[in-house]
């Protein structure tokens, strides 16, 4: 079984065919003028022999968010193949699963916030994801915890003077490896959707400004 994994939650964008063997064949893109114009040729290159569709669902970039769930929609619906929707917290969690008893992911909500979740030493979410101050998430965990992800790296200083003995893990940069592979063996037990039944993880509204006059 091939798996072929999108990400666009962020500006580091990719697309990756994960099968048994390992991962077969990668792309990846650091832009900020969003997705649409590199993601479908990419994967019109990648689409020969594939069973499934992964895609992160989010939270993270508004915009990135619809660019990959609408590819990732389109593209099922017209080959009729299944598809997996993760979590992009749920997914850096994952990456980082037995670092610490409590594991942190952080995705940027820009605004000054944070897009957040909490989870076991085996990435099993704790509670709601979240989206507010990293300052609060900071006061919520004990010494010890686990953070990852990108906002993790950019705040290492004041994550390490918040919480004592603060763990930082390493993850991938680009995740769409890591989606297919967690995504095949749910596709391989059958935990699949539907492309319409696919949904994405905003957290919170979009921003909307009006046009000017």
């Amino acid at each position: 079984m091939r798996v072929l994994a999108i990400d666009t939650s962020s500006p580091r964008g990719s697309v990756a065919v994960v099968g048994s063997e390992g991962v077969l064949a990668e792309a990846r893109v650091v832009t900020g003028e969003g997705h649409s114009r590199w993601l479908l040729p990419a994967v019109s290159a990648l689409l020969q022999g594939l069973d499934v569709f992964a895609v992160t669902t989010g939270p993270g970039s508004f915009t990135g968010l619809r660019v990959g769930l609408g590819s990732v929609q389109g593209l099922a619906m017209a080959s009729g193949r299944p598809c997996v929707g993760l979590s992009t917290l749920d997914l850096l969690a994952g990456c980082a699963s037995a670092s610490s008893g409590t594991i942190v992911a952080l995705v940027d909500a820009f605004r000054g916030e944070v897009f957040s979740g909490v989870y076991d030493a085996a990435a099993r979410l704790r509670g709601e994801r979240a989206v507010g101050r990293l300052e609060d998430v900071l006061r919520s965990v004990p010494a010890g915890t686990a953070f990852v992800g990108e906002v993790a790296v950019a705040r290492r200083e004041a994550i390490r003077e918040a919480v004592p003995g603060a763990i930082f893990p390493e993850f991938p940069r680009f995740l769409a490896p890591a989606l297919a592979a967690a995504a095949l063996p749910l596709a391989a037990s059958g935990s699949t959707v539907s492309a319409a039944d696919l949904r994405p993880v905003y957290l919170r509204p979009a921003a909307i400004r009006p046009s000017p006059p």
